[in-house]
C-alpha cells in the first residue's frame, strides 16, 4: 500500500482525476496502523478508485496497474477467514417467489402474501399470536471458519432476524420495508447454520422479503441429491421453452426448475416445459434436485428466449463503428458517404446535452472551421439514406467521454425522450447507442438489487428507453457501450451495497431491464484497470485473454458482489466485443492476431489457452465494435482490413 501511494503522489497526482479522493485514502492509510480488515477495506477502495478511471496522460500508469493487481490480491489474503466475496444467495426461496413458504418452517400459521411486497410478487406474512412469535427458520449448508452476511427487508412491530445460537438484530418499528442485517463467521467446525425471523408476542403480522445470506454453500448432507446437469433448450416457441437435464445421483425425489430465485416448474422427471412466456423474451434458467434430506446446488444456467423476434436485419457477425460526426479529434472527419460498405453500424458520435441534468440532447454536425471538408446537410442525410439502402444501420449516441447525462428527475427524463426523438426524424436514424461514461450512471445507498433499482438517474433512463422503443417499435436498434468499470466490475463491487465507487456495476439494471429490447452490448475492453473474471483471475487490457474473460462473463452471467443477485447472461447475438481501432484510439489496443485468437475462442473454443469457457461456445456472437471509424482510416483501414474478412469467415 505504501508503494501504491508513494507511485501516485511522484506520478499521478497532477493529471489523474481522482486525485483528491486517492490523497485522501492513502492519508488515512498513513494516518494511524490499521487492522487486516481496515487495510483490506481501504486497499479496495484505492482499486476501486484506480479501475474508475483511464490511464491516459498517467506517467507511471505501467508500474501503477502492475501494483494495482498485487494489492488487490493481497487484499484478499489480509485476513484469516474465507471472504464471501463472488458468491450468491444460499438461501432456498429467499424472495418467497414460489408463492408459498417452501424452504422455510415456519410457527403460528405464516404465510405468503401478495401485498404488501418490497420485489418481485410475493413476501412472508408471520404468523404472530399472543402466544406465538410466527419465527420462520431454515437451514443451510456453511463452510467452516468463513464470513457471512445475513440481510433482510422486513415491515412491522419489533421484528428479528439472526442465526440461531450466534448473532441477532431487530426493529421495533418499520412502517415501510427496512433493511436489517448481521455478519457472522462460522466455527472451525461449523458445517450448518439456521436463519430466523420472527416476530413478537401479540404486536401483529410482521412481513419480510429479500432474505440474503451472502457466502459459499457449503457441502451437502448426507442423503442430498447431487447436481443436476446443465438443462438444455429444447424446442423453443413465441411463447415456450422446453427444457431437459441429465438426472442428479442419489435418491431423488423431484426436480424445481428456476428462474432466478423463483421456481417455475416443480417436475418429477428429467424434463418440463415453461409456457405462457411473451415472444423474444430472455430467460435464464437452473435446475435442483430434492428429496426428503434437502435440496442440490442449482445446476449451471441455460441463458436463451422464444422466438417471434423482428429480424434485426444485420448480418450474423457485424462490424460496428463510430464516427465523429461532431468534431474532427485529432484523427480528421470522414464523410458519411465516405464511410465504406464494410461497417454494418455507424454510431453516430455524439448527441450531448446542454447541462448534465437537463435531459435536453443536441446533435451538432462538425463545424467548417474545425472540419474543412464536412459535407452539407442535404449531403449527410441523403448519404445516411445510402447507406440504409445497403441495410445498414446508422445510429445517434448519446454521452460519450464529455457528454455526461444525468436524468435525476422525471422531467429531464421527458426532455430526453424528446429531443432524442428530434435528432432520430430529423435525420431518419434506426435508433440510438447509449455511451454513458463517467458520472452519468451512479447507484444511491442502498440500491443493491439490479432487477428492481430504485436510483433515479438509473430509473428514468430505462423509463426512456422504454418510452422510445415502445414509439419507433420492433425495427428500433439499441445498443450500449459502457465501460469494464459499469459492468464486469460489479461482479466484485457493486456501487449500491458497498463502501467504494457507487458507479460500479451500474449499468446492470440498465441492461437487465432492456434484455428483450437490446441489439447489441458492446462493453468497451479498453481504458480499463484488471479485472476479475469468472476464474478468480485478474485480467489486464491488450491481449486475447482480456477479451476473453470480458466476454464470458456477459455471456454466462455472473453475481453481483454481495448482493446475493446474480446477473443472467446475453444471448450471443446480443454480445460484440468492444476494441480501439489503433494505439492513438485508446489504451488496450490489441493486436489483430490476437483480437482473432479471443474469437476462435468465443466462438468455436479453439485457441482459449488455460481458460475455460463458464458461459459455453457462442456460434452466434455478434461481432466487434471500435472506437472509431475516423481513427481507422487515419491508420490506413487496418482494424477493418484485418476484421471483416474474419468475421465473415467465421463459423
Amino acid at each position: 500500500m505504501k508503494r501504491i501511494c508513494a507511485l501516485a503522489a511522484a506520478h499521478t497526482w497532477a493529471n489523474f482525476p481522482g486525485r483528491d479522493a486517492m490523497k485522501r485514502l492513502c492519508a488515512r492509510a498513513a494516518a494511524r496502523p490499521r487492522t487486516n480488515s481496515r487495510r483490506r477495506d481501504v486497499m479496495k477502495k484505492i482499486w476501486v478508485l484506480a479501475a474508475a478511471h483511464t490511464w491516459t496522460n498517467i506517467p507511471g500508469r505501467d508500474v501503477m496497474k502492475r501494483i494495482w493487481v498485487l494489492a488487490v490480491v493481497v487484499a484478499g489474503l489480509l485476513v484469516g477467514i474465507t471472504s464471501p466475496a463472488n458468491a450468491e444467495n444460499v438461501l432456498i426461496n429467499a424472495g418467497f417467489e414460489s408463492g408459498s413458504p417452501s424452504g422455510w418452517s415456519c410457527s403460528g400459521g405464516g404465510s405468503v402474501v401478495t401485498s404488501p411486497v418490497r420485489t418481485g410478487s410475493y413476501a412472508l406474512a408471520g404468523g404472530v399470536t399472543a402466544g406465538d412469535t410466527g419465527q420462520c427458520t431454515q437451514t443451510v449448508n456453511v463452510r467452516p471458519g468463513t464470513a457471512y452476511e445475513l440481510s433482510a427487508w422486513v415491515r412491522g412491530s419489533y421484528v428479528y432476524l439472526g442465526v440461531t445460537g450466534g448473532t441477532s438484530t431487530w426493529t421495533p418499528s418499520a412502517p415501510d420495508f427496512t433493511e436489517l442485517s448481521v455478519s457472522f463467521t462460522t466455527g472451525a467446525d461449523q458445517t450448518s447454520a439456521q436463519i430466523y425471523l420472527h416476530g413478537w408476542y401479540g404486536t401483529g403480522t410482521y412481513y419480510a422479503d429479500d432474505v440474503v445470506l451472502d457466502g459459499p454453500g457449503g457441502e451437502p448432507q448426507p442423503g442430498v441429491p447431487g447436481t443436476p446437469g446443465t438443462p438444455k433448450a429444447g424446442t423453443v416457441t413465441d411463447s415456450s421453452i422446453a427444457l431437459s437435464w441429465t438426472p442428479a445421483t442419489g435418491t431423488v425425489t423431484g426436480y424445481r426448475v428456476y428462474e432466478g430465485s423463483a421456481v417455475r416448474a416443480t417436475v418429477t422427471g428429467t424434463s418440463t416445459t415453461i409456457s405462457n412466456l411473451a415472444a423474444c423474451s430472455s430467460h435464464s434458467y437452473t435446475v435442483a434436485a430434492y428429496n426428503d434430506v434437502g435440496e442440490s446446488s442449482k445446476s449451471e444456467p441455460v441463458n436463451t428466449r422464444t422466438t417471434g423476434c423482428t429480424d434485426t436485419g444485420l448480418p450474423k457477425h457485424a462490424l460496428i463503428g463510430y464516427l465523429h460526426a461532431s468534431f474532427a479529434n485529432g484523427s480528421g472527419y470522414v464523410r458519411m458517404a465516405d464511410v465504406p460498405d464494410a461497417w454494418d453500424i455507424i454510431d453516430l458520435a455524439f448527441g450531448e446535452p446542454t447541462s448534465p441534468t437537463s435531459g435536453d440532447i443536441r446533435f451538432n454536425r462538425c463545424p467548417v472551421s474545425e472540419c474543412p471538408n464536412v459535407e452539407s446537410e442535404a449531403e449527410f442525410i441523403a448519404a445516411i439514406r445510402a447507406k440504409q439502402a445497403q441495410g445498414k444501420k446508422v445510429l445517434i449516441s448519446i454521452g460519450g467521454a464529455n457528454g455526461q447525462v444525468q436524468l435525476t428527475s422525471t422531467a429531464a427524463r421527458d426532455a430526453f425522450v424528446r429531443s432524442v426523438s428530434e435528432i432520430i426524424d430529423r435525420y431518419g436514424l434506426d435508433g440510438l447507442d447509449i455511451d454513458f461514461e463517467g458520472h452519468s450512471l451512479y447507484l444511491n445507498a442502498g440500491d443493491t438489487d439490479f432487477r428492481n433499482p430504485t436510483t433515479p438517474v438509473i430509473v428514468n433512463l430505462i423509463s426512456a428507453l422504454k418510452t422510445l422503443k415502445a414509439a419507433y417499435g420492433d425495427d428500433f436498434v439499441l445498443t450500449m457501450a459502457p465501460e469494464t468499470f459499469f459492468v464486469q466490475v460489479g461482479h466484485q463491487f457493486y456501487g449500491g451495497s458497498s463502501a467504494g465507487d457507487n458507479r460500479t456495476g451500474a449499468y446492470l439494471p440498465v441492461i437487465h431491464a432492456m434484455r428483450d429490447d437490446l441489439t447489441v452490448l458492446h462493453v468497451q475492453d479498453y481504458n480499463s484497470g484488471p479485472v476479475m473474471g469468472l476464474d478468480g483471475q485478474y485480467h489486464t487490457m491488450g491481449g486475447a485473454d482480456f477479451h476473453i474473460a470480458m466476454t464470458d462473463m456477459v455471456k454466462a452471467g455472473f453475481p453481483v458482489a454481495n448482493t446475493g443477485h446474480t446477473f443472467p447472461g446475453l444471448r450471443p447475438d446480443q454480445i460484440g466485443v468492444g476494441l480501439p481501432a489503433a494505439v492513438s484510439a485508446g489504451n488496450g489496443h490489441t493486436p489483430p492476431a490476437q483480437v482473432h485468437q479471443a474469437l476462435n475462442c468465443l466462438v468455436k473454443g479453439e485457441g482459449c489457452g488455460s481458460y475455460t469457457l463458464r458461459g459455453g461456445t457462442s456460434p452466434g456472437l455478434r461481432g466487434l465494435m471500435t472506437w472509431s471509424i475516423n481513427w481507422d482510416r487515419y491508420y490506413g483501414w487496418e482494424f477493418m482490413n484485418s476484421h471483416e474478412p474474419f468475421l465473415n469467415a467465421l463459423h
